[in-house]
């Protein structure tokens, strides 16, 4: 070829270049955004960074060690400086209890620590009403989804024991939520009903003097959440001998059911029994027993209940519920979120301190947490919990300190990593 031929070709060479610098120009994002990730997650890894940035994460405030965090975005086939952005994959299984508003808002909560911890690149969701056998099919399809931890709300204490197995086997962490399992290798996290009920008791018994008969309302009669709420009421009566307890020491089932509550309510009401007690004691079906009372016209004793929306604004309301006096104690949902976050945890190498008086190895216990509308200092709390959005069904205890890092906004969002 000549020189002239070579001219020719260099001075097209350098007009292409030219053009295409003045393309590549106009669609920087683009282009950013394509080498973001090559794995094809570019929406997750680019939301996760945007959260972390926001939320002002790194490696080190994770708790993340360096080289932990190098291997682990190997292995996802992501570059190394989008670690802090998410490399972490977790499936999440609920196995009942779909438009409940406790197991939607755990759900949700699950989604929302995912997305603010910034570690998380996708939470695969497995939310629908099946047995011990059908939840047994979920966490293995979670296996075979290749995600590094499974966290879980059981069906079954025992039944779900040879999938966790085979997780553990194959590397990926195992958290149950809500209540246990006895999967030695299972991590547990779950509300402390002994204490729910023996914290709540206590402040009744002390608002009392410590004398005077006491209405003994309870929950499902062979729940492990009612039996362990009845051991935490029985502690605090050992206490309190001064406290007398109607209509006997095993008190009466709701069942947790607002019908069955306001026609328990309204037959002791009618009975004049009412009359003869100084206080009341609800496992969570409070509201109706307050509107009880206020439909008969009665003046109200002071009543404990549960953290649901219902209950703590009437606890608030002093206009309509004038001279009502009592305490919530929470029951969060928000194990969810907990659960996520304890995954992330275990992942990332660091040491998570267990309770050492819990019954099994490996247990979270949440303590809850009570407020009152008798202090200042309890009423600022439960307006405190007070949440514009929320759905009326869900408890109030959106958050729980040093479990989870989402806004409750974030949960109302139910959105997640890559949404």
């Amino acid at each position: 070829m000549t020189k002239t031929g070579l001219g020719k070709i260099a001075l097209l060479t350098v007009l292409m270049m030219i053009v295409t610098a003045c393309g590549g120009g106009s669609e920087p994002t683009d282009t950013t955004a394509a080498e973001t990730d090559t794995t094809g997650a570019s929406a997750d890894t680019t939301a996760a960074a945007a959260d972390t940035t926001a939320a002002g994460t790194d490696t080190t405030a994770a708790g993340t060690d360096t080289t932990a965090a190098a291997a682990d975005t190997t292995a996802a086939g992501t570059d190394t400086s989008a670690a802090a952005a998410g490399s972490y994959r977790i499936g999440y299984s609920n196995g009942g209890g779909v438009g409940n508003g406790f197991r939607e808002e755990q759900v949700c909560t699950a989604q929302a620590e995912a997305l603010a911890s910034g570690q998380v690149s996708e939470l695969i969701t497995i939310h629908r009403n099946t047995d011990a056998a059908g939840q047994l099919s979920d966490i293995r399809d979670l296996i075979a989804a290749d995600v590094d931890a499974i966290v879980f709300n059981p069906n079954d204490p025992e039944a779900l024991n040879p999938a966790l197995d085979e997780a553990n086997a194959a590397g990926i962490s195992t958290v149950s939520v809500d209540a246990f399992v006895t999967h030695e290798d299972t991590y547990n996290l779950y509300n402390n009903q002994i204490q729910y009920a023996y914290m709540g008791a206590t402040w009744l018994f002390e608002h009392l003097g410590g004398e005077g008969v006491v209405y003994y309302m309870r929950g499902l009669a062979g729940s492990p959440a009612d039996t362990d709420r009845h051991t935490g009421f029985n502690m605090a009566l050992e206490e309190y001998p001064g406290i007398e307890v109607v209509p006997g020491p095993e008190g009466v089932a709701t069942g947790w059911d607002p019908a069955t509550t306001t026609q328990l309510i309204n037959e002791f009401i009618a009975s004049g029994q009412y009359e003869g007690i100084d206080a009341i004691w609800t496992s969570g079906m409070d509201s109706q027993v307050v509107d009880a009372i206020k439909g008969a016209n009665l003046e109200f004793v002071p009543i404990v209940g549960a953290d649901l929306g219902a209950f703590v604004n009437q606890l608030l309301d002093e206009e309509n519920f004038a001279g009502l006096e009592g305490a919530a104690v929470t029951n969060t949902a928000a194990v969810g979120g907990a659960g996520v976050n304890l995954a992330i945890k275990l992942l990332s190498g660091e040491t998570v301190e267990t309770d050492p008086d819990a019954e099994r190895p490996n247990t979270v216990l949440l303590d809850p947490v009570l407020a009152d509308n008798t202090s200042e200092e309890g009423r600022q709390l439960l307006e405190s919990w007070q949440v514009d959005g929320l759905d009326p069904l869900w408890p109030l205890g959106l958050q729980i300190e040093g479990w989870t890092s989402y806004t409750p906004e974030q949960a109302i969002s139910c959105e997640g990593p890559g949404a």
